[in-house]
């Protein structure tokens, strides 16, 4: 018998604190995972636990109910202390299905509780997911977990009974019955879970009475029955003072660019085409047009791209945003930003490839193609965020860069930090840096407007149509310095690509220099890009706690690189980069700064975890 089957009575129970919690939510995608996992987000969020989630997706649209190409999960970690990451293994796993069970089972920990809903374990069910039994009853596998077996269809049933639904509506009640659970498991105010119900379903009655019932339910269950031995709480975190919010990445960078534009006073442009993850990017901007916001759905990445490059030249901060197949597409257009020299930023929200890959997991592998995906000599500068709040600020600086430089700027996030969560910070208006926007007004020479006049740092002025006099030529073909003729001359064709590439190379003068975690020498470095900053960072840490002489460095700036990156990778005996690809940004050091940089690459659609990370930093360390 297990503690799980011992009678106990409600009296007899205690509650324990603990520090930090990993929970998943998993089951078909028709059973709301997501929709519970950022409600229980944003519960914790409000009382002030840090807070790291990893949404994950089925990658087909319509997998096939009950199967494993369509579990639907959430990860969300909830800690009392600083956390970077949404957790390693999982304390608590709610499986809707045996499907869900299947497929996410090997993370649940040793001695951690999992709760299924059994009524899902039926005949069909179970040969969906490939087992020949059912795995609840007596299964050896399950004996290293606490199980508990809940009859959740059923108890939602009898908690919405009375309200006319359908059997169907009420079935899709159940992951707030599952919400419920765990609320009271861990010892969450369902106050903002009420709230939202109210809101998102106050015009059906029924419904939102149905889904306070089975939330109510969930929690009444875990209360009065007798298996559940424990519950627990965790202690606010110790954030600093601010006002915070939940927020994404995809929703970070929609506000940074609606700031920018509000705080330039200049209008923004936002072109893209729908595709995963980088969607929602267009759907959060869309409800921002009273920030000088103008969005456009277009008929294609092509024509997103070119959008783009046409509202650059009419003066707008223009951006665009899509994934690494639409990356591809962009390709010429974003080359024909690069000769005209017109500022925008080009979002790469990277995912699985190649490709459709994996549309809905997260990758790092677009870095080589944002260095050299174009045909000719086309350098642009690549910025990358580390978080999901980070993304507000990255935007801006992409921007910023953009506008200052002339120059089209690549902004690589990826699917981790796009659909992620964390508590964000909201900044003070005062403490944002507006983006100073100069346009040119009069002719720049006594021959008239020359558009590639540059001044000392190789930049051309920016003129907006319509200004009288400075009428110009401007297009794809090969220019000559200074007044935008076309000339087709050799020696004016390398001077040109040169003098481009002069100006993305300078921009290292004008980005702050690298911050090191740790000494500035020792036995080991660990670099760093994009969305494995919460790994690496933790990794590193565990391993100073052990006495081990590393240090980390995070690029958020990748071409140009910082100034003082070379001297850092020649201060350490060792160089380790883990990278979600097959070692793009080593290939890239290794060339550039002839050091010997060890690749660790992962390339699973999964992020890190900081124990991967932290046994190569040790493993190579005894090499």
């Amino acid at each position: 018998m297990s503690v799980a089957d011992l009678p106990l009575s409600p009296e007899d129970r205690h509650k324990e604190s603990v520090d930090t919690v990993v929970i998943r939510f998993c089951g078909d995608s028709g059973d709301g995972m997501q929709l519970a996992g950022t409600q229980f987000t944003n519960v914790s969020a409000v009382f002030g636990n840090d807070v790291c989630t990893l949404p994950d997706f089925p990658a087909e649209i319509r997998a096939p109910a009950g199967t494993i190409a369509g579990v639907s999960g959430f990860q969300i970690c909830f800690s009392s202390q600083e956390i970077h990451t949404p957790g390693d293994e999982v304390d608590t796993l709610v499986a809707m299905n045996p499907a869900a069970l299947k497929s996410n089972i090997a993370d649940l920990k040793r001695g951690g509780t999992l709760i299924v809903n059994e009524d899902a374990f039926e005949k069909s069910n179970l040969k969906k997911a490939g087992y020949e039994s059912n795995p609840l009853d007596g299964d050896e596998n399950l004996a290293a977990f606490r199980v508990h077996k809940v009859p959740m269809t059923r108890l939602t049933r009898d908690a919405v009974e009375g309200l006319g639904l359908s059997q169907t509506e009420a079935d899709r009640c159940k992951n707030f019955f599952a919400l419920g659970l765990v609320y009271w498991l861990y010892d969450r105010d369902s106050k903002p879970t009420l709230d939202w119900i109210e809101a998102k379903f106050g015009k059906k009655p029924k419904i939102a009475e149905a889904n306070v019932r089975a939330l109510t339910g969930g929690s009444n269950f875990g209360f009065s029955t007798e298996a559940f031995t424990v519950h627990y709480e965790v202690a606010p975190a110790k954030l600093a003072a601010g006002k915070y919010r939940k927020i994404t990445g995809n929703e970070a960078l929609a506000m940074g660019m609606a700031i920018a534009a509000r705080l330039s006073n200049a209008d923004l442009v936002f072109s893209g085409y729908p595709i995963t993850p980088a969607s929602d990017i267009l759907h959060e901007l869309s409800k921002l047009k009273h920030f000088g916001v103008s969005t456009f759905q277009a008929e294609d990445e092509i024509a997103a791209m070119s959008a783009t490059c046409g509202a650059a030249f009419g003066g707008a901060l223009a951006v665009t945003a899509s994934s690494g197949p639409g990356i591809c597409l962009k390709g010429e257009a974003m080359g024909l930003g690069m000769i005209t020299e017109l500022p925008m930023v080009i979002i790469d929200v990277q995912r699985g490839g190649p490709s459709t890959g994996l549309p809905t997991k997260t990758e790092q592998s677009d870095l080589l193609m944002a260095f050299f995906g174009r045909n000719g000599e086309s350098p642009l500068p690549i910025i990358a965020p580390q978080t999901p709040g980070d993304c507000f600020w990255a935007i801006q600086e992409a921007l910023r860069m953009a506008v200052e430089f002339m120059t089209p700027v690549i902004l690589l996030s990826d699917g981790y930090i796009a659909n992620g969560a964390e508590p964000w910070m909201v900044p003070e208006v005062a403490d944002i840096q507006p983006i100073k926007v100069k346009y040119i007004t009069d002719p720049n020479t006594d021959d008239g407007y020359w558009p590639y006049l540059r001044d000392e740092r190789l930049v051309r002025p920016w003129a907006r149509p319509g200004t009288p006099g400075l009428e110009h030529r401007i297009g794809g073909l090969e220019k000559r310095d200074g007044t935008g003729n076309v000339e087709y001359s050799p020696e004016n064709h390398e001077h040109m690509s040169d003098t481009r590439a002069r100006k993305v190379a300078n921009i290292a003068n004008f980005i702050p220099a690298l911050e090191v975690d740790g000494a500035d020498s020792g036995d080991l470095l660990v670099v760093s890009w994009g969305g494995t900053f919460g790994a690496c960072r933790t990794a590193v840490r565990n391993a100073q706690q052990d006495g081990k002489r590393v240090s980390h460095v995070h690029l958020r700036y990748l071409n140009p690189f910082p100034r003082n990156l070379e001297t850092l990778l020649k201060s350490f005996k060792k160089v380790l980069i883990p990278e979600l690809n097959l070692g793009q940004l080593s290939i890239v050091i290794r060339s550039k700064y002839l050091v010997d940089a060890r690749s660790y690459s992962k390339i699973q659609g999964k992020p890190f975890k900081v124990a991967e990370v932290y046994n190569k930093i040790n493993e190579f360390l005894m090499e």
